[in-house]
């Protein structure tokens, strides 16, 4: 991808998944990166195995993004050691999965981190992509931003969130020539995936099966295939793209 190496960049939510594997190929096309997450051990682990593989700078930062005062603190530490970031990707999130009967506790929960504190990263970021005199945002969506699905109203509710305020902050930042586009997965297959499988008593593989016919192309996707275009939309070959959002959903949506 043009322009990506060299450049600084920060992921959310990076130290296994979804997150790992942008944090990985945004190393691999020649970025800086620096993990944020609340898994000490495991972003540690995920931070020395992509350093080995790609030989570039990759950072870990313990942060809990439902706290103002770790966002602070991790970008007081980005700006000594690198001075500015040019990328950031929104995929930290909390998976609180509830209908109706969700509670005070569980919308809070989901709200503090998927909104809040999304919110909190991207504003103690910008400040260090206005000092780089450009940048890219990327928010992770999901097509859970587009529909509506039984029992899922707490996570659907900040999925679609997250889409307006991609479109808002890329108004709000175009003038400093930072472009926000947000990217929506389908289901994609994760270890999480199947330790969830696990805790709630269903078999992975019939899970799956099941999934994977929700697309039309017959499977569910994998954090590789999310990662590319997220590397994508960071890039210049994406340089007058601002406030879209971007499918990766085999088709999920267009049944």
């Amino acid at each position: 991808m043009r322009g990506l190496n060299g450049k600084v960049a920060v992921v959310t939510g990076g130290a296994q998944g979804l997150g790992k594997a942008i944090a990985h190929r945004l190393s691999e096309e020649g970025c800086k990166v620096w993990i944020f997450d609340l898994k000490q051990q495991e972003g540690t682990e995920t931070t020395k195995t992509i350093r080995l593989a790609t030989g570039n700078p990759v950072y870990f930062v313990k942060v809990d993004i439902s706290k103002e005062d770790h966002i602070e603190k991790a970008f007081l530490q980005v700006a000594e050691e690198s001075g500015i970031v040019d990328i950031l990707v929104n995929n930290a999130a909390q998976f609180i999965f509830r209908g109706i009967e969700a509670t005070a506790q569980e919308w809070k929960e989901i709200l503090d981190v998927n909104i809040v504190g999304n919110s909190l990263v991207t504003q103690y970021c910008v400040p260090l992509m206005k000092k780089a005199g450009a940048g890219a945002i990327i928010n992770l969506s999901s097509v859970s931003g587009f529909v509506g699905q039984t029992g899922f109203a707490t996570y659907n509710a900040t999925k679609f969130a997250i889409r307006g305020l991609t479109k808002c902050w890329a108004i709000d930042l175009s003038d400093f020539h930072i472009r926000v586009n947000s990217v929506c997965p389908g289901y994609i297959r994760t270890d999480a995936f199947d330790n969830s499988c696990i805790q709630l008593g269903i078999d992975p593989e019939e899970e799956n099966a099941r999934i994977s016919k929700l697309h039309i192309l017959g499977r569910q996707g994998t954090p590789e295939e999310v990662s590319g275009v997220v590397a994508f939309v960071a890039s210049d070959d994406a340089s007058f793209i601002t406030g879209e959002d971007f499918m990766v959903d085999g088709g999920y949506l267009a049944k």
